[in-house]
């Protein structure tokens, strides 16, 4: 298995039925429960512990996860209210090494996944057929489809707690 996609790398077919979207919501509403559970009963130390050789600590990853879905929260919102807007895309490795991410307790970002999460899919359930079809421009990837984006985070979401599941299972946590 290969340690930094323990559920492989995403993949996106290029169209989604309103059942398939509703299940990517459903993930997403799952995620912060999810994130809980993965990081549940870990000390200061197992936390400080890289999911992988050169990768991130859990703690890092933790942090991170709402980092990124904020950003996402607000590209939705952008390709909402504007038409094709380029999205400013961010360093999310430097932002890894910033103190806040190699220090803060981890209960700060389960509980801003939880808070953000409830209001991002409120939102997203609220969206309809034609909206998911708008896009976003990414000045690294090109043109991206809200509902792409929407399987992109839902994907990422898992993603990142299996890195943290895949790691306690290695190390009998």
């Amino acid at each position: 298995m290969d340690l930094r996609y323990p559920l492989g790398p995403f993949e996106f077919s290029g169209t989604l039925s309103p059942g398939e979207r509703e299940k990517l919501i459903d993930q997403i509403a799952a995620t912060p429960e999810e994130m809980r559970r993965a990081v549940a009963g870990l000390d200061a130390t197992q936390q400080d512990t890289p999911y992988r050789p050169e990768g991130w600590t859990v703690r890092q990853v933790v942090h991170h996860v709402p980092e990124s879905h904020m950003n996402s929260y607000l590209r939705f919102k952008l390709a909402l209210t504007e038409d094709e807007p380029t999205i400013k895309p961010y360093f999310e490795d430097r932002w890894a090494r910033l103190n806040d991410a190699k220090q803060a307790p981890i209960e700060l970002s389960l509980n801003l996944l939880a808070s953000l999460h409830e209001r991002w899919v409120w939102f997203l359930r609220s969206l309809t057929d034609e909206d998911f079809k708008r896009t976003f421009r990414h000045p690294e990837s090109g043109l991206v489809s809200l509902q792409k984006n929407l399987a992109l985070y839902a994907w990422h979401g898992r993603h990142h707690v299996a890195q943290i599941t895949s790691l306690r299972a290695r190390m009998n946590w």
